[in-house]
């Protein structure tokens, strides 16, 4: 499941100071769409520094997300908000150790000692038949390059034709 970033860039400043700052509004888990949703859920509660006395809004859809155009009394301001799926964090969040009072993991049965069998319950289905040994092994999915840290080296959706 992919993690995809909720970003902003906006208008910061006034005249010749004027630039935009992009930042990392929220982080979703799922599917694009989702992302997509929450996103437009953002624009509703987001209110921008500038202009302090805005005449008109607008917000237009875009590709990747949305685009508010604000008119103020002597300039216009814009925010654009943007869906970006995820590739690397070099300040990820390190997992959770469990808590020292936790009961300690069952110890591991020696290497050369066989697992005992299970017996299946009643009610299970019969087990798959056995491929002959001569048949191709079945494709498990496309294989996906990584880097070393496992990262994807091409995103999800990069070559995707049904996005617009």
């Amino acid at each position: 499941m992919a993690t995809w970033g909720l970003i902003v860039e906006m208008t910061v400043g006034t005249g010749e100071r004027k630039h935009m700052e992009a930042s990392v509004l929220a982080h979703v888990e799922g599917s694009r769409e989702e992302a997509l949703a929450e996103l437009g859920e953002w624009i509703g509660r987001y209110t921008p520094e500038h202009p302090r006395s805005p005449k008109r809004s607008r917000i237009f859809r875009t590709a990747d997300g949305f685009l508010l155009v604000i008119d103020g009394a002597w300039q216009t301001f814009s925010s654009r908000f943007t869906v970006a799926e995820l590739v690397k964090d070099s300040a990820a969040p390190q997992p959770v150790p469990p808590p020292e009072d936790a009961a300690p993991p069952p110890a591991a049965p020696p290497e050369d000692a066989a697992p005992p069998p299970a017996a299946p319950p009643e009610d299970a289905a019969p087990p798959p038949a056995v491929p002959p040994e001569d048949a191709a092994p079945a494709p498990s999915g496309p294989t996906v390059d990584r880097y070393a840290d496992g990262v994807p080296v091409k995103p999800a959706w990069l070559g995707r034709t049904d996005l617009p």
